[in-house]
């Protein structure tokens, strides 16, 4: 297990499992977003506020490895570490462990980018320095 810039807590509802009693491979996209969300938050980036500002901030690419699986009531954490790759575009490396015994549950590397009033990708800069910098 890594050192992480942000961790969130979770317990894993019932209505998130599927019919093999695990929670289903689309739930863990849910997780992934709350965190990084919060985590944004603790770097004073507000979803809604970026949008009323005409900052539109999205994924471009999620790539996920699934590694265990989590069940009903399972209490787990999302780990996540942030690093700006260009002007355009933020690699969100998340990983979930269930919380009983630190098992590593799903790799994830989710990269995001912002789209300016053109529809281009764009990122302020202020938004990139949130994250220790513009990469040039």
């Amino acid at each position: 297990m890594k050192e992480y810039d942000f961790k969130l807590s979770f317990k894993v509802r019932d209505y998130e499992v599927d019919m093999e009693g695990v929670v289903n491979n689309s739930v863990y996209m849910n997780y992934l977003e709350h965190a990084r969300h919060e985590f944004l938050l603790t770097k004073g980036i507000d979803f809604a506020d970026c949008t009323q500002k005409g900052i539109i901030l999205i994924v471009a690419k999620a790539v996920l490895e699934f590694k265990s699986s989590l069940r009903s009531g399972d209490k787990f954490w999302v780990g996540v570490n942030c690093v700006p790759q260009s002007k355009v575009r933020i690699v969100f490396y998340q990983d979930i462990y269930r919380e009983a015994d630190n098992k590593l549950v799903l790799k994830g590397e989710v990269t995001g980018t912002g789209l300016g009033a053109n529809g281009r990708p764009h990122i302020p800069d202020h938004v990139l320095n949130k994250f220790g910098g513009i990469v040039k």
